[in-house]
């Protein structure tokens, strides 16, 4: 099996090069061989690559960025679906789409379930529920993955700013009314793989760990796990304060609540997910 997954150079881009499956081929590709918003060069990539199987994993995801770059933002996050939605159908090639839980508003009180209408607060989820829709549009059979506080043992993400940031300082506040699931790129790579596995599997579909948390449980699970694997070198603790969003306000509107509910992902995968403190413990381990 011949795959081209796209943002190769990102969290997730990384852990599907490392967790391909065995007998499979992987096309990986950044920014500068495979702009996704080039609708000519999306064709003609994928004309010549040939695969069996697209797995589009580049994003905008600067976040409050988004708010003043809303043409880059919609031409990555929108017109890149779009133009690989198109030439997937036109060559009869599989796709699965990486998305987000920044398309809900995050006012309902449980989990958003993968037919939830979607209500997003930012240019970045406006851009991000727009990719979706022109997949389910073009290329119905598609399948769409959402999914939300992605991390990794290296790059930028919350977990490796909080351990900086840790060892660097003795007080911290962290955002303890916006309420998710962390997720480890490896869990996510798994998923889409199990996935792409099941012929019958289309639609939308969620994908983080287990459990709910806060940031502010995050970022104090962080210090507690951090500390036990030697990653906080400094003896003195570091006070960890929750916060309120109006303490902390951004360009960009988050949603309070987008804990997905992940029983389709479950059913159709065959995954058993694992809690996000025990992954972010043996990830931090490692």
């Amino acid at each position: 099996m011949k795959i081209l997954v796209t943002g190769k150079n990102g969290q997730l881009g990384q852990q599907l090069q490392k967790q391909a499956p065995a007998h499979t081929t992987v096309i990986a590709h950044g920014r500068d061989t495979l702009d996704v918003a080039d609708k000519e060069q999306v064709f003609a990539v994928l004309q010549q690559a040939q695969p069996d199987l697209v797995i589009n994993a580049a994003a905008y995801t600067a976040v409050d960025k988004a708010e003043s770059e809303v043409e880059q933002a919609h031409a990555i996050n929108a017109q890149g679906p779009e133009n690989l939605a198109l030439a997937c159908r036109e060559l009869g090639i599989r796709l699965i789409h990486v998305s987000t839980d920044f398309v809900f508003d995050g006012q309902q009180p449980q989990p958003y379930c993968p037919e939830a209408p979607r209500n997003p607060l930012s240019v970045y989820g406006q851009s991000k529920a727009r990719g979706e829709e022109a997949i389910e549009r073009i290329l119905p059979e598609a399948i769409t993955v959402r999914t939300a506080w992605v991390y990794d043992r290296d790059g930028g993400n919350f977990v490796n700013t909080m351990l900086r940031l840790m060892n660097d300082r003795d007080q911290l506040g962290v955002l303890a009314d916006q309420i998710g699931t962390p997720t480890w790129a490896g869990t996510l790579a798994q998923c889409i793989f199990a996935l792409a596995a099941n012929d019958g599997a289309k639609g939308i579909y969620h994908c983080t760990d287990a459990g709910v948390a806060s940031w502010y449980d995050f970022a104090v699970a962080i210090y507690e796990e951090g500390k036990a694997a030697g990653l906080i070198a400094k003896e003195k603790p570091v006070q960890i304060k929750p916060i309120t969003t109006a303490d902390y306000p951004t360009p960009a509107v988050r949603p309070a609540y987008s804990v997905l509910d992940k029983s389709r992902l479950v059913e159709d995968s065959g995954i058993e997910l694992n809690h996000w403190r025990q992954v972010l413990r043996e990830i931090l381990a490692t």
